[in-house]
């Protein structure tokens, strides 16, 4: 039995709160480790936190200036050189282009280490599929995100998310929420099947718990609809009727829903509100607009229409919540203005992953103080096509 397959297997029969050191064991005897470390990122996305028991013992190191920080933005094995004869590799934790963490690993350097990196890496990959596997039985790697305590109404929303990216041949996808530790009621959501990605981008009004209560209200009735095989309009008046239903009006949700088509590009939309959409395509950026209908739950009984919508290969599109484009400089300049536009196009070589947080870095800038008043969404979809 050769390595990796005995390093698989201990993982795969490993406990889920114990897969660490079970990677630590058969790394220490099949790999020759000297250490092995595992960081989750946060979700502020600005650290990686060690996992470990708790309290947490070990500082956390920045995504954005350390080895291992670089290994998670550029998505690569990262060599580091270390001391008496030492190596450290940072490989990604990743899955399905969803970016979990990095796993740290200190080898004997030279030609020892560089052959087995091919394989680390892919003991990472395998990792990252049971550490999710793990989320549903032990709050450990949970935990171990946060580095400060989630409001309850955050606690929720985040729970409510698909994730914060997704990769496949046709197509990448990144999406982040600020501030991550106090969510009011914006929120994402994604679907894919071998030819079909649905993506919906909604605003609820409020905050607190009563803005997250209607978001996972509505973002059930959209799900429960999408996965009755229902069209996109029809999901969007049964969704609506869910929210009549309870709020009576005096509570409502915009939300922005697309149905794609992986074969062709083309898609169906249906525009119920706020959030907007951006689109690079051949270094111009422009604002695309459809015909606006009514949030979910503002009237009984709403009738949905789905316009057509068609992207190309090499398309950027971003989109974004009123917590974004409607955000003033302390001169009052709107940041949905030319601001955005330039956040964009200063983006477009970064990965999509990457893209929303660097978004909302300069949207702090241009509101001039580090705390919004209202939660501020971007997500970033690119565009491959099928061949």
């Amino acid at each position: 039995m050769n390595r990796f397959v005995i390093a698989e297997r201990a993982l795969r029969t490993a406990a889920p709160h114990q897969l660490l050191g079970a990677v630590r064991r058969v790394l220490a005897e099949q790999y020759e480790a000297d250490s092995v470390e595992l960081f989750m990122a946060d979700y502020g996305l600005t650290v990686l936190q060690p996992v470990s028991v708790l309290p947490h013992t070990r500082e956390p190191v920045s995504v954005h200036n350390s080895p291992a920080g670089r290994a998670f933005g550029a998505q690569e094995p990262f060599v580091e050189g270390f001391s008496e004869g030492l190596v450290r590799v940072h490989l990604p934790v990743t899955v399905r282009g969803d970016r979990l963490g990095v796993l740290s690993v200190t080898l004997p350097g030279g030609e020892h280490a560089r052959g087995y990196l091919r394989e680390l890496a892919e003991i990472a990959d395998v990792l990252a599929h049971e550490v999710v596997v793990a989320e549903r039985d032990t709050d450990l790697y949970l935990q171990a995100r946060r580095k400060d305590r989630l409001t309850l109404a955050a606690e929720m929303q985040w729970q409510l998310l698909p994730g914060r990216s997704c990769a496949s041949s046709e197509y990448e996808l990144g999406a982040q929420l600020e501030p991550a530790y106090a969510i009011f009621g914006d929120n994402f959501d994604w679907s894919a099947t071998a030819d079909r990605l649905m993506l919906y981008v909604s605003n609820g009004m409020g905050e607190g718990m009563e803005a997250s209560l209607l978001t996972n209200l509505a973002v059930n009735a959209l799900r429960n609809a999408r996965r009755a095989g229902i069209p996109l309009a029809d999901q969007a008046a049964l969704a609506d009727q869910a929210v009549y239903a309870h709020y009576r009006g005096h509570c409502y949700l915009s939300v922005l829903m697309f149905d794609f088509d992986l074969t062709s590009g083309r898609a169906h939309v249906v525009d119920a509100g706020s959030p907007q959409l951006l689109r690079l395509r051949n270094g111009t950026i422009e604002r695309v607009t459809f015909e606006a209908q009514l949030p979910l739950g503002m009237f009984e009984e709403t009738d949905y229409v789905a316009q057509e919508f068609e992207v190309e290969p090499g398309d950027r599109l971003v989109f974004v919540s009123d917590g974004v484009y409607a955000v003033a400089s302390p001169g009052g300049v709107a940041y949905g203005a030319a601001a955005l536009a330039r956040a964009i196009m200063s983006t477009r070589l970064l990965p999509a992953a990457e893209v929303p947080r660097a978004v909302l870095r300069e949207l702090t800038g241009h509101r001039g103080e580090a705390v919004p008043s209202d939660d501020a969404l971007v997500v970033c979809l690119d565009w491959r096509g099928r061949p």
